[in-house]
């Protein structure tokens, strides 16, 4: 919320789809054209069953961005390790004969805060990780520190999971450098399934903690291992490292369905999931979604990815375009407002409600991948102190993100039905983290656009837009 001042929110931000970034050509790596010609139709076979038209604006470079996307975030099965360490170990002698450990003699090094990014072979959606990691080099060797991230990057940059990820990344280290012993620990987090946004307990970020360790960082009573969870916790770093963490079952999709093989499954049933009977997955869809798995080199059906394009689809099918009315306190937008006074002061600035940090997640329309955050809402009322609902806010937000969007259109969209309701005046500011920008070009982790959308005397009366966002944010501020 820091970033929402009123200088900032003057200008809409864009959400790093450009256009012209799209004009480059796209090169496969190590693939050439013919495997991104593959991919495209079966992307617009998914638009299709979405009931979306690709010729429409928005849509036409959609097939050609996702099977970029795709391709670029699995690149990690085109790369290899011994291509990135060799030439890149160097000679450090560290203290030689005096007690202790340095440099290249039993000194730990640790790099904290590794960026990754990768598609998780479970549902095939994506996320950034935050991962760190530690060796102590052995025979006067230590490796280029930037090699650390970029061998991580390699096993990020395929279909993961993230304990398998882990220990990938520490076997690789550990056979490549020949230390005496690699620690790897990181977060995998999931976004929630958009219909647990409208429960408090099952709105947050599914988290979960996961670590491997080689050599001398093995063992319960480890001095290795304890000196670095504690570098860990020196820079904020403070990773559950419960040993139940890596059995959860943390995608929430996958508890839907056994599979048996792609497209079909049995269905089973668990405590607070979210039965599927509601979301199908048609058949040209699923195979759709395994042939751009072929396209990407890997085998529909290896054990790990059984039922994946299934679960893929399912999360799709939660943004499918649809036709619902939607109503705020029994009115359907667009209809006569019941908070219209025109003879009240314009002035009065304790007539205006708000609703904040109402939580979403929409579907980006040019990449097809997840963007997620919270809405907030500000309209004038009644003056009699009653006001919509806030079940009636969540629900309208919940309807505009649930179908392949831009923000700038959510935005203008929430903003315009307010004021069907209230038409004094609507004010909504969005905030949200784009996948499509820590996925593929910039990378750009932990990055959020804010957009912001005036309407009726919010527009035309600049005390009333300082009003909302300098009390009303900052009591959202607060509320984090």
């Amino acid at each position: 919320m820091g970033a929402l001042e009123e200088a900032h929110l003057a200008a809409v931000a864009a959400c790093g789809c450009d256009e012209e970034e799209e004009e480059d050509l796209l090169v496969g790596l190590g693939g050439g054209e013919a495997p991104v010609d593959a991919m495209e139709p079966a992307v617009r076979a998914l638009l299709a069953g979405l009931g979306e038209d690709d010729r429409r604006e928005g849509l036409r470079r959609t097939p050609k961005r996702v099977a970029k996307a795709f391709r670029d975030g699995t690149r990690g099965y085109r790369q290899k390790v011994k291509d990135i360490v060799l030439g890149a170990l160097f000679p450090e002698v560290g203290v030689d004969k005096r007690t202790g450990s340095a440099g290249g003699t039993g000194g730990q090094v640790v790099e904290p805060d590794i960026d990754l990014y990768s598609y998780w072979e479970s549902c095939l959606l994506s996320s950034s990780l935050p991962c760190s990691v530690g060796y102590v080099p052995s025979g006067g060797r230590v490796v280029g520190l930037s090699k650390l991230s970029r061998v991580a990057d390699v096993f990020a940059k395929r279909f993961q999971n993230p304990q398998r990820l882990a220990n990938e990344v520490c076997g690789a280290l550990h056979a490549s450098i020949q230390p005496a012993g690699v620690a790897v620990a990181m977060e995998g987090w999931h976004i929630p399934l958009p219909e647990n946004l409208k429960c408090t307990k099952s709105r947050a970020l599914i988290r979960t903690s996961h670590s491997s360790r080689s050599g001398v960082f093995e063992g319960e009573n480890s001095s290795f291992w304890n000196d670095f969870v504690a570098l860990l916790k020196l820079r904020g770093i403070d990773m559950d490292m419960d040993s139940r963490s890596a059995s959860l079952t943390w995608c929430p999709l996958r508890p839907h369905e056994v599979p048996l093989c792609n497209g079909h499954g049995k269905r089973i049933t668990t405590n607070g999931a979210t039965s599927p009977k509601s979301l199908s997955s048609p058949s040209n869809m699923v195979s759709a979604v395994s042939s751009m798995l072929q396209s990407l080199g890997e085998d529909p059906l290896r054990k790990e990815l059984l039922g994946s394009p299934q679960r893929y689809v399912q999360w799709l099918m939660r943004f499918r375009a649809c036709n619902l009315d939607v109503k705020l306190n029994g009115f359907t937008l667009n209809s006569a407002s019941v908070y219209e006074r025109p003879g009240e002061d314009a002035t009065d600035h304790r007539a205006i409600s708000s609703e904040l940090r109402l939580p979403f997640c929409a579907q980006c329309e040019h990449h097809l991948l997840p963007f997620y955050g919270v809405v907030h809402i500000g309209y004038f009322g009644s003056g009699d102190g009653e006001g919509i609902d806030r079940s009636h806010f969540q629900a309208l937000v919940h309807f505009y993100g649930c179908k392949l969007q831009v923000q700038e259109r959510m935005t203008r969209q929430i903003a315009e039905a307010v004021y069907s309701v209230s038409h004094r005046g609507a004010i909504v500011v969005v905030e949200a983290n784009h996948i499509c920008m820590i996925s593929r070009g910039i990378e750009k982790i932990r990055s959020s656009t804010a957009t912001i959308a005036v309407l009726g005397q919010f527009s035309t009366d600049s005390s009333a837009k300082a009003s909302f966002l300098q009390s009303g944010l900052d009591t959202a501020n607060q509320e984090v």
